[in-house]
């Protein structure tokens, strides 16, 4: 189902390219304080690259996680992003439910969450998704 709805936004078309499985390394540190940092590594599921730049980072969990728990993880490939100037974008997903994440790195990184939308039977949202994928996807088009 994620397949065919980001082909129906438009994302396997250029100038997007799909990757898969992408392993990224990001540096934190934990507060102002401290002067250690952390070294956060994973793999992203689904990366979407336009003109070099990180447009969308696809996290899918299993249907029985809590969306919630993605977070962290999410923000921290985010993070990762090569360019830091331009804002990157993720949607979450487990299959039965969607959110989607924005995250700003210049000067302190600041985030922000969608609400959630839901195929439940009387929640059916799904056209809610593909709309805001392709509004997403249509506003970052060079």
């Amino acid at each position: 189902m994620l397949s065919a709805l980001l082909e129906l936004a438009g994302f396997y078309d250029p100038p997007f390219q799909m990757q898969a499985e992408v392993a990224v390394e990001a540096t934190t540190s934990v507060s102002d304080s401290e002067v250690s940092e952390k070294f956060l590594r994973g793999r992203i599921d689904f990366l979407l690259i336009s003109q070099g730049i990180w447009i969308a980072v696809l996290e899918s969990k299993s249907s029985q996680l809590n969306l919630d728990t993605a977070i962290p993880q999410t923000l921290a490939y985010m993070m990762a992003n090569p360019h830091p100037e331009k804002p990157a974008f993720a949607m979450v997903t487990n299959g039965g439910e969607f959110f989607f994440l924005k995250l700003s790195s210049q000067g302190r990184p600041q985030y922000d969450i969608s609400r959630s939308f839901s195929l439940l039977p009387l929640q059916n949202e799904l056209c809610e998704v593909l709309r805001v994928l392709k509004n997403l996807e249509s506003n970052i088009q060079p």
